[in-house]
């Protein structure tokens, strides 16, 4: 619980800080959405503290500036399960059921990056959509233009199997 909070505090004051001026610095609530584009299941994800779960739709909220700014960032925390069909094949008695959970939960992987908020103009802003990709990799868009649309900037595929060999 205490290192929720302090993530919370901490994604507060990052979006605080690149976010500061004294001029323009209205903040408004947006819709937080996730894509999918791995093999794997994510759990859960957070955006500066603001947590949401799964790995594709949209949960409420996070709060953004009105206006974007140079040097806008997102840290994007999450939890990955590489087999998530792996309850088929537990035992069916509750104590065996149990037991294979708890030990399939700590396989479950962890990870974070912080990347930077693409620009958009005045208040075209759609809330913020984390593109989850092979090898950790992350987008993020404001479009307001849903995934698969032409008009949307994140173009890569869903369903994307890992390459042998991940880049740097």
């Amino acid at each position: 619980m205490k290192v929720t909070w302090v993530r919370w505090l901490l994604g507060v004051f990052v979006l605080t800080l690149v976010g500061c001026s004294t001029a323009d610095n209205e903040m408004a609530g947006g819709n937080l959405k996730a894509v999918n584009h791995t093999l794997h299941a994510i759990n859960w994800f957070s955006v500066n503290g603001y947590r949401a779960y799964g790995g594709g739709g949209s949960s409420c909220c996070i709060v953004m500036p009105t206006k974007w700014r140079p040097g806008l960032k997102a840290y994007i925390e999450w939890e990955v399960d590489t087999d998530q069909f792996a309850y088929s094949k537990w035992p069916s008695d509750p104590e065996g059921y149990r037991l294979a959970q708890l030990e399939h939960k700590a396989k479950y992987k962890h990870y974070s990056a912080t990347v930077d908020i693409p620009e958009w103009q005045g208040t075209d802003s759609c809330g913020l959509s984390v593109h989850f990709l092979s090898c950790n990799q992350i987008k993020v868009t404001t479009s307001c233009w849903g995934y698969g649309s032409p008009n949307n900037p994140i173009k890569e595929p869903k369903r994307m199997k890992e390459p042998a060999v991940c880049p740097k």
